[in-house]
């Protein structure tokens, strides 16, 4: 059983054990306010099994197992099964905490804020899929299909635009981290990614 399948089990059994339990839920979402006051800091990692509802829970997780499969394999063929699991959780995990801290910063202050969701370790996941695999197709919806690549910078864009924007009580800057956390840290841990990634997209042709 991979590891993605494994965090995935994981993820869905503490969601519906939270959804249950309203203590666990309070005491696990990240909310910075209580972090600050109570160095509760063990929120960065819990909020991410967690999750709003059913919806927020199939989205996040059918993503995490459409890409983490193939980020977790090609860890593993570089470095070896140990040390490519370790780097892959680093990937994933490490996308959960980092992609919280400027929400933190930004609302340490505010007691009412609450935030929750393993979209940032998701993101990191599928940026870092971006990054070895570019000209791989990812479809929204399985309607609306477009190479890694692209898909990646109009992503990008999008968060960016909502994150200012402020409008929809998602955390878009969560996203936004968590995508290039996961595409810098993959980078610097495999090098050689970046000319295989820009020798693919020169090679891509939209309808070869």
């Amino acid at each position: 059983m991979s590891v993605t399948i494994i965090l995935i089990i994981i993820t869905v059994g503490i969601s519906w054990y939270a959804w249950q339990n309203a203590d666990i839920m309070h005491k696990w979402i990240f909310q910075p306010y209580a972090v600050q006051r109570d160095n509760s800091w063990y929120r960065f990692i819990t909020s991410g099994f967690l999750h709003a509802d059913f919806t927020h829970l199939l989205f996040n997780m059918l993503t995490l197992f459409f890409f983490g499969d193939a980020v977790e394999m090609t860890f593993s063929m570089i470095f070896g099964p140990t040390t490519g699991i370790l780097l892959y959780l680093l990937v994933y995990l490490g996308g959960i905490i980092v992609a919280d801290i400027p929400t933190y910063i930004k609302h340490r202050n505010n007691p009412v804020y609450r935030a929750l969701g393993a979209s940032g370790g998701v993101s990191s996941v599928v940026f870092a899929s971006i990054l070895f695999y570019p000209t791989n197709n990812i479809c929204l919806y399985f309607l609306l299909c477009l190479p890694g690549f692209i898909l990646g910078v109009l992503y990008i864009m999008y968060s960016y635009y909502q994150d200012k924007r402020m409008g929809d009580n998602v955390n878009h800057s969560a996203h936004l981290v968590g995508a290039l956390y996961g595409f810098v840290l993959s980078l610097i841990l495999v090098p050689q990614a970046l000319p295989n990634f820009f020798e693919q997209i020169s090679n891509w042709r939209m309808f070869g």
